[in-house]
């Protein structure tokens, strides 16, 4: 099924993502926990690929495993990044072989173990030139990123919004904002939305804290720290399990707050965290 049409028939809905284990890792731990995710009954799972495209065979397998034996709706991640057309052609080819109907369609981060990769190496340079070209290739369902504060290679906002223009007039179906912890952001995305004719849904993507290492990823993604959320991160740096819970519990107030503000849905990211993403999800009154 095409999640467009969730937006369409349904009200609110719920989406989870999850990521791929590490390939020396085996693949039944995190099929165990998705029995769980399963029962909190979301509308559907996407699932991550990798730095350079490192996961993506685990990708369209777990994606088909959701899909296909336990009939949960699923979303599979697609970067360009040094992937050549063949290459992308192959696994679109595969994913519609495995009745995956969704794509979520990325410019991708570069390998990790190639720090002077070059974004010219592969076919595609931007999120917009795959967009593009899986629309002329199949009728998949396409989501696209968007970054309420502006993506970190940006120099100016304004560019970031034309670009995301560029990205939804390719063929974006819906869109998924990366980590924000400011509701207000959100919001006021969704007016400069309206501003540029963008009219598709925007999932807020919610990403819950749960440990002072939430700092070194929002330096690195561009993403701003509220004050009183910095004092929360301090006070209880030396207590991990008093931080996971604070974390759980601001992760509820945003999907709370962000919910009865009119979002069309919540996209979390579990980090394969089915505990506290119960937690989450009972806290905000959803499960």
């Amino acid at each position: 099924m095409r999640i467009s049409e969730l937006y369409k028939k349904k009200g609110q809905t719920l989406a989870l993502e999850i990521f791929p284990p590490k390939p020396d890792m085996p693949m039944d731990t995190l099929f165990s926990s998705i029995e769980g995710f399963k029962k909190l009954s979301p509308d559907y799972i996407s699932v991550t690929y990798g730095a350079g495209g490192s996961q993506r065979g685990r990708t369209v397998e777990i994606a088909s495993k959701l899909k296909n034996h336990y009939g949960i709706e699923s979303m599979c991640h697609l970067t360009c990044v040094g992937h050549s057309v063949e290459e992308i052609d192959d696994l679109l080819a595969r994913i519609k072989e495995e009745n995956i109907d969704n794509i979520l369609a990325l410019r991708g981060d570069p390998p990790l173990d190639q720090p002077d990769f070059s974004y010219e190496s592969g076919a595609f340079k931007y999120a917009n030139e795959l967009i593009a070209h899986i629309k002329k290739t199949d009728d998949f369902c396409i989501a696209a990123a968007a970054y309420l504060e502006g993506h970190s290679d940006s120099k100016r906002l304004s560019d970031d919004r034309r670009y995301l223009k560029q990205k939804v007039d390719a063929g974006v179906d819906l869109l998924i904002t990366q980590l924000f912890f400011d509701i207000r952001l959100y919001f006021d995305f969704l007016d400069r939305c309206e501003q540029l004719n963008i009219n598709c849904p925007v999932i807020p993507g919610i990403m819950p804290i749960f440990s002072g290492r939430i700092k070194t990823m929002t330096a690195r993604s561009g993403c701003s720290i509220p004050a009183n959320l910095v004092l929360m991160i301090d006070k209880y740096q030396d207590s991990p399990e008093d931080l996971k819970k604070a974390g759980e519990e601001y992760a509820a107030y945003m999907i709370r707050e962000l919910l009865d503000g009119g979002a069309p849905g919540i996209h979390l990211y579990t980090m394969n965290k089915l505990e506290s993403t119960v937690n989450i999800l009972k806290l905000a009154g959803l499960r």
